[in-house]
């Protein structure tokens, strides 16, 4: 079948072959092509493809039943997934809610806060703040959150309009300050953002502990995770982390929240949670918040697939084969492997200004390191490397860093499988579509072409 002859539309008319099988790290397509996934899909994959145990438990629950609706039946599945992942979150955390995907997590996330705040007789606490740049999600509630132009401007006349406040993009700034002090200087814009709209009327903050899509694994110093906590508690602020992508053991913790012993009021998780097996997500919140609603009445709110059995077999089937593996002591041993690899790609290629990210959740960004200026937007460096490695057999995720308009990173989010041999596999391909890339635009290559 031609791309012409589709009836499928996505977001762009970018052809792609089809897919045939996965195995592990790699996808296959119709023609035996192989492709090393160093993405995850969408930082979804985190166990690798086609792992034959989590198969045939997912096979088995279909034998018995495949939906069965949460106001008509409890289900093992479910329950069980439930205290599986109430057993590997932080303590305080023991309320599970299930979704389908990340923006659904989001907005179940956001809506409990606000029953919640209602609850406690807070009706005027409404406002969500987030970051510029970030991503959250693409429905109207996720993408109101959202700091990334391109998908949200032509949206904006049909939402609110959330309140921002910088992400703690300290690598770009060009000052005197210690990073712990750079840390304090971002999270206080919180605090005068609370100030600026008025304690009584903010629900809660939300951040990507790490960053994702639209802020390509930004870590803040760690100074900023502790601050924020001690503001919202300040304000009766709550807190609530989009793991959507860092949770499920991506960053070498289960919840990357345990990097800095952060317990936030809410979770939201999904990506790697079902690891592509079931469309599958969940927010994670705290008694005192979910008892509150109950008692009040119940949480309005829901979605028809929430708990279905199948999803939530295949969830827990990924948890302990996670579990089973050390998958998620792999994910931050190597880690540390992809990192000493990157920061030769920054050594190698003076374009690259920036490496960064936690566990295997990775980024290079490319901008002059004295300036902090971007490549030219109309190189289109973002797409032009993505097409350039995927000819040759890997798969990256980009986009562009502030908040759209430009800048350039590259995800690097390899399955959690992946060992020493295959991250070398991964980084000559990279480096070769980046010689590419750089002879293409006349880029410097240091010891190269």
């Amino acid at each position: 079948m031609s791309d012409q002859d589709s009836f499928l539309f996505y977001q762009t008319r970018n052809p792609r072959p089809f897919l045939d099988y996965g195995e592990g790290i790699y996808l296959i397509d119709e023609n035996g092509k192989r492709y090393i996934d160093g993405s995850s899909g969408a930082m979804v994959s985190n166990i690798g493809h086609s792992n034959p145990r989590v198969l045939a438990k997912i096979k088995a629950q279909m034998d018995k039943a495949t939906f069965g609706y949460r106001l008509h039946f409890r289900t093992h599945p479910s329950e069980d997934l439930a205290a599986k992942t109430v057993a590997m979150t932080p303590e305080g955390l023991d309320r599970v809610f299930f979704v389908s995907g990340g923006s659904e997590a989001v907005e179940s996330a956001v809506k409990l806060a606000r029953q919640y705040a209602i609850t406690q007789g807070q009706e005027s606490r409404h406002k969500v703040i987030s970051r510029f740049p970030s991503y959250h999600g693409c429905t109207f509630g996720a993408l109101d959150l959202t700091g990334y132009d391109p998908l949200r401007e032509p949206f904006s006349p049909m939402m609110e309009g959330m309140p921002k406040v910088d992400a703690p993009v300290t690598y770009l700034d060009r000052d005197n300050l210690t990073e712990d002090e750079r840390g304090i200087k971002y999270a206080e814009l919180l605090r005068d953002k609370i100030l600026e709209d008025g304690p009584e009327n903010v629900l809660a903050f939300i951040m990507e502990p790490v960053g994702g899509a639209s802020t390509g694994a930004l870590v803040a110093p760690d100074s900023y995770y502790a601050r924020v906590r001690e503001i919202c508690d300040e304000y009766g602020v709550l807190l609530i982390y989009d793991e959507v992508m860092t949770g499920a053991g991506r960053t070498g913790k289960f919840l990357a929240a345990e990097h800095w012993g952060i317990t936030p009021d809410i979770v939201a998780m999904s990506k790697g949670f079902g690891a592509g097996y079931a469309p599958l997500g969940a927010i994670v919140a705290g008694e005192r918040i979910v008892e509150s609603v109950l008692d009040a009445g119940g949480f309005l709110h829901g979605f028809t697939y929430a708990g279905n059995p199948l999803a939530c077999s295949a969830g827990l089937a990924v948890l302990e084969e996670m579990e089973e593996q050390g998958l998620i002591e792999n994910a931050a041993k190597m880690g540390e492997v992809l990192m000493t690899e990157l920061h030769a790609l920054k050594d190698r290629y003076p374009f690259i200004g920036d490496v960064r990210g936690k566990g295997l959740l990775t980024a290079f960004e490319f901008f002059d390191r004295d300036t902090g200026e971007p490549l030219d937007p109309k190189l289109n460096a973002y797409d032009r490397l993505v097409e350039l490695a995927y000819a040759r057999g890997l798969i990256i995720y980009s986009r562009r860093t502030r908040g759209g308009a430009s800048g350039d990173h590259f995800l690097l989010a390899p399955p959690l499988i992946i060992t020493k041999d295959q991250i070398g596999e991964m980084m000559a391909i990279l480096r070769d579509a980046l010689d590419a890339f750089a002879a293409e635009v006349g880029l410097p290559v240091e010891g190269g072409a």
